[in-house]
């Protein structure tokens, strides 16, 4: 393990001026992202196994383990919202019967899966199987279409949350033992699973090598959201945090994934020591609650820059990574009891981010300086965006903070208004302004 953490650091540490090393997690993620999609369209010419999964508890340690990609019907739905083509697949899913009402990411499934698996970044596999968890209501009804298109086993992973806000047990607790048992027997089951699907015995040293990589990547995912505590924050946590996102799903449990957050760790460094931020004049200090505005997504973010709004923060950055952002590392000498903690600590912080992320809101409100909090609820989900309304308000009660409350979609954009948007969030700077110039900042 101390040879690869070495090779890793090396790559990391081989370049050092600035042209080469700004701008360099951006370019290389976008890079991968478009591999990983070569690498999945290609799969079944090499008689590869394909699993759908969901980023919150995806299980990639495991199916990496044997050979099985992971692939995200949420990466795939946002990317073609970003693409503009998310319309088509909709419209789509919506003639095949789902309601208006329904979870734009799995209406544009449904229609990606009409077509064959044709998406604008290549070719979509048909599923082996599903693995899914308890994190979002969605996903268990999202898992069934699969299921009686494809006759595929699925695999359903129920993780104990949090049974209240801040009511968290931890190792040693009679409440989190039974939980990790409740998972880890979950785990065992799902590894009969991937042996019936491909064949192969369960290897214990190649899932400890996998969960070495996410450890690595873990490690410097928690870094990297730390970073952005620095006045002016290297990137942007909405628009650059939706590439780290990606390939901290796509690549986790591989040697590229911890390679590629390494490099990203020691050019975000770089800029902290230089006192480099974003592309614009930073003036106020924000964190984005929800997801994002995909549909208009660089508009979207340009409303926020033009006034010099920079989003240091994300709970999508929280919640979307799996709970990376817990750092949470895996005991490589009890690898299946770490496995079942590592599932039960993260998701239950994604589902926590979600449903109480007034707490971390609160809580980072000093160490990241920020000046408001933008919150994004959207009309197809209703798991991240009920309780919004609830949660600005405890953040105000708490902290006083200034908070935005805009509404539209993640992907259907028959529901964004961007002049509604523009002119509230106009309204919000003003404010800013105002609160400024009366606190003498």
């Amino acid at each position: 393990m101390s040879t690869t953490t070495s090779n890793l650091s090396q790559g990391a540490a081989a370049t050092k001026d600035k042209s080469s090393i700004i701008g360099r997690g951006n370019k290389e993620g976008n890079q991968l992202f478009r591999d990983w999609f070569q690498e999945l369209t290609t799969a079944p010419q090499r008689g590869e196994h394909s699993a759908y999964v969901f980023v919150m508890g995806s299980m990639a340690e495991v199916l990496q383990s044997f050979g099985i990609h992971t692939i995200f019907p949420e990466v795939n739905g946002l990317q073609t919202a970003v693409r503009h083509v998310a319309d088509d697949y909709i419209a789509q899913g919506e003639d095949y019967g789902f309601s208006t009402d329904v979870c734009g990411y799995v209406k544009a499934d449904v229609g990606l899966q009409l077509r064959g698996g044709d998406h604008p970044m290549g070719k979509i596999p048909k599923p082996s199987l599903a693995v899914y968890t308890n994190a979002c209501n969605t996903y268990l009804k999202w898992a069934e279409i699969w299921e009686r298109m494809y006759n595929m086993p699925s695999v359903t992973i129920d993780v104990p949350g949090s049974r209240a806000a801040g009511r968290h047990t931890w190792s040693g607790h009679v409440d989190f033992e039974n939980d990790l048992k409740y998972v880890r027997g979950q785990i065992d089951e799902l590894i009969t699973v991937c042996e019936q699907v491909t064949g192969k015995k369960f290897d214990i040293d190649r899932l400890r090598e996998t969960m070495h990589y996410s450890n690595v990547m873990l490690e410097r995912y928690e870094r990297l959201v730390e970073l952005n505590k620095a006045v002016p924050a290297p990137y942007n946590a909405v628009t650059d945090g939706t590439v780290y996102l990606g390939v901290a799903n796509g690549f986790r449990g591989r040697a590229e994934g911890a390679q590629y957050f390494t490099d990203l760790v020691e050019e975000m460094e770089y800029k902290v020591a230089n006192k480099i931020g974003t592309t614009f004049e930073e003036k106020y200090r924000l964190v984005f609650v929800g997801v994002p505005c995909y549909p208009i997504f660089r508009r979207f973010n340009e409303m926020f820059t033009e006034w010099g709004g920079a989003f240091v923060g994300s709970s999508y950055m929280w919640f979307a990574s799996g709970g990376a952002n817990t750092g949470f590392q895996y005991d490589l000498d009890n690898p299946m009891d770490s496995l079942a903690e590592g599932l039960l600590v993260t998701t239950r912080d994604a589902m926590d981010t979600m449903f109480f992320s007034n707490r971390n809101i609160v809580d980072n409100i000093e160490p990241y300086k920020i000046d408001g909090v933008v919150y994004h609820p959207i009309k197809s989900c209703r798991t991240v965006s009920t309780g919004l309304a609830d949660n600005r308000r405890a953040v105000i009660d708490e902290s006083g903070a200034a908070t935005l409350f805009i509404e539209s979609d993640h992907m259907d954009k028959r529901v964004v208004s961007e002049a509604q948007m523009k002119n509230r969030i106009d309204a919000f700077f003003e404010g800013l302004a105002t609160r400024k110039v009366r606190e003498g900042r």
